[in-house]
């Protein structure tokens, strides 16, 4: 694949946030809520060592999109995303193709957008809320973080295993390859899973 077919996802991550001051912040500063809440199903596919495809059921649009992830920097994440009609035509379309399933996963995210930024509030199992500022440019996600106070030294890159990894004394092999459902279910952390948590 040509290097230059891809994009760069602009995005940096922030955890241990306030959501509700987070939330309020954003109406404060005029930003728009684009989705509630929605529980987000995800299938992601094993297709080459730091790249996936994931098929998404965002609530409002399906989406197939190719990942890759170059290094963990605020631009390092490159992406080809679509837009498609149907969830589980998409799912066969990869099978079809010969890719096997590596996740299931779902999700809850509430997105919004400031000066045309997007401030994505993601619920993970396991995990307390987070949010991913994605822009343009570097400058626009660093003047909207800087907006609602974040130290941007704080920041994560990457995919969700950066945020599991600060939480558990897991490995990005773990979260990407190993763990083959990643979902609510009653809420609880599995004990496997427990006996891992950092202190």
């Amino acid at each position: 694949m040509a290097k230059d077919s891809v994009q760069a996802e602009i995005e940096a991550t922030f955890i241990e946030i306030e959501v509700e001051k987070l939330r309020q912040q954003l109406v404060d500063l005029g930003a728009k809520l684009l989705q509630k809440e929605t529980l987000m199903q995800r299938t992601v596919f094993d297709i080459g060592k730091n790249e996936f495809v994931r098929v998404r059921d965002e609530g409002n649009k399906i989406t197939l999109s190719y990942k890759r992830l170059d290094e963990l920097s605020l631009s390092g994440m490159k992406e080809i995303c679509l837009t498609v009609d149907n969830y589980t035509q998409a799912v066969n379309f990869m099978q079809t193709l010969g890719f096997r399933i590596k996740a299931e996963q779902e999700t809850k995210r509430e997105e919004w957008s400031l000066d045309g930024v997007e401030f994505d509030i993601d619920t993970w199992p396991w995990l307390p809320t987070f949010v991913e500022i994605e822009g343009k440019s570097e400058v626009a996600v660093r003047e909207a973080a800087r907006k609602v106070g974040f130290d941007f030294g704080q920041a994560l890159y990457g995919g969700v295993d950066e945020v599991y990894k600060r939480y558990y004394d897991v490995t990005s092999e773990d979260v990407n390859q190993k763990w083959r459902e990643i979902k609510f279910g009653d809420g609880s952390v599995p004990e496997w899973l427990e006996r891992r948590r950092r202190q």
